[in-house]
């Protein structure tokens, strides 16, 4: 996938949801893999055209594993002009040796967003965006199902009033092949995570379920996709 596509379904999903106003500082959440990073260059892209001026900035919340590489991010971020920022955590030693969770993908993900929203706040950003994609809005609503019993998924702009932040999602239009189709097109350094639990979480388990669904049924991700834009869930009229 060319750079101008992915630039297409972000400005869509910014320009639906009134995603960028005038002046905004926004940080882009960067873990190193694949949709951050596509993320980050679509919002780079679009910030040379987008009628509406805002500033850009990428930050990485180190977990603390010691064999996390980020000299290609770095060089990335450089390449493209944008100022880049690692918040150091020990959130992997808090997870994995102190409490030594056997489920630690809530409990991470909580206190990473936890450590970036903070972080960002006080660069003076007053939105972060995450880079959830198509996918990722049609598994969450699939975990939520399954495990919960209820309709939902994360809504493209959310406003979080203790911290008075805006976080955005503006590959909610992109496939995840869509993005993948893009990093390989263009080189992009992904890091692959170090988490040790990467790969065996109830999220795996539903994409998996996912594709298999598609592939039997063609089609009923955009089905899901259309019933959550339709199905009068908070955050997608």
């Amino acid at each position: 996938m060319k750079l101008q596509q992915v630039l297409s379904y972000v400005r869509k999903a910014v320009d639906d949801h009134g995603m960028i106003d005038e002046g905004d500082k926004i940080a882009v959440g960067i873990s190193g893999g694949k949709d951050s990073l596509t993320l980050l260059y679509a919002l780079q892209g679009l910030q040379r055209f987008y009628p509406k001026h805002f500033k850009l900035r990428a930050v990485t919340v180190d977990l603390g594993f010691s064999n996390l590489n980020l000299d290609g991010i770095k060089e990335l971020c450089s390449g493209l002009g944008v100022a880049y920022d690692i918040v150091r955590t020990d959130i992997a030693q808090i997870i994995f040796e102190d409490r030594k969770e056997t489920n630690p993908c809530s409990l991470c993900a909580k206190m990473r967003k936890g450590a970036l929203n903070q972080a960002v706040k006080e660069m003076g950003c007053n939105k972060v965006a995450y880079a959830h994609h198509k996918d990722d809005v049609v598994e969450t609503m699939l975990m939520s199902l399954i495990y919960e019993g209820r309709f939902h998924t994360f809504s493209p702009v959310t406003y979080l009033d203790r911290m008075q932040l805006s976080v955005i999602r503006p590959l909610i239009y992109m496939n995840e092949a869509d993005v993948i189709g893009f990093v390989n097109k263009y080189s992009v350094p992904v890091e692959k995570s170090p988490c040790p639990a990467d790969g065996h979480t109830k999220r795996e388990y539903v994409k998996n379920l996912l594709r298999q669904l598609n592939l039997e049924n063609p089609g009923v991700k955009e089905r899901m996709f259309t019933a959550i834009q339709t199905g009068s869930m908070k955050g997608w009229a």
